[in-house]
């Protein structure tokens, strides 16, 4: 039976890039980073060669779940994986959204910091988030993630 949630995780082509903007743009806590070259991931990920560089980051003040991150990122050293379309409309796409209380002042910060956004600020008009903001962004791998300002449950 499933307890709770361990992680999310992404492939990216360069994990001290990917880094720098989890941690200095997004401004994610940067829990652990580790090398595995060893037997047991080569099992886990099923690739006779795998060797892989890892960075672990959470949200700081918000370790709630089991592992202290909620955030994987890895870099594969070996095998050398192909690119995947960019795109949510792709089967087996993901992205990851994150809460932001002003939705608006987090995207001029992020702005300001290069960030590519996909729209301007959308606001939510159906569904159990009406009332509430988002925008998707990018990653410096095209990875799609997303802001998130829920409705103000008071005002509905």
């Amino acid at each position: 039976m499933i307890t709770g949630m361990w992680h999310v995780s992404f492939t990216v082509s360069d994990i001290d890039r990917s880094i720098e903007f989890y941690r200095d743009v997004l401004g994610l806590k940067l829990v652990h980073t580790q090398t595995q070259n060893n037997e047991y991931t080569r099992k886990l990920v099923g690739y006779e060669d795998a060797h892989l560089k890892v960075a672990m980051f959470d949200i700081e003040g918000k370790n709630d779940g089991p592992s202290g991150h909620f955030l994987e990122l890895v870099e594969y050293v070996s095998p050398e994986g192909e690119h995947v379309p960019i795109g949510t409309a792709h089967t087996r796409s993901a992205h990851l959204a994150f809460a932001v209380s002003d939705i608006y002042e987090t995207v001029e910060k992020l702005k300001d910091k290069g960030v590519h956004f996909k729209s301007e600020v959308v606001s939510i008009e159906a569904g159990r988030n009406k009332g509430g903001y988002t925008i998707y962004f990018l990653d410096p791998d095209g990875i799609t993630l997303e802001l998130v300002q829920p409705p103000n449950k008071n005002e509905i």
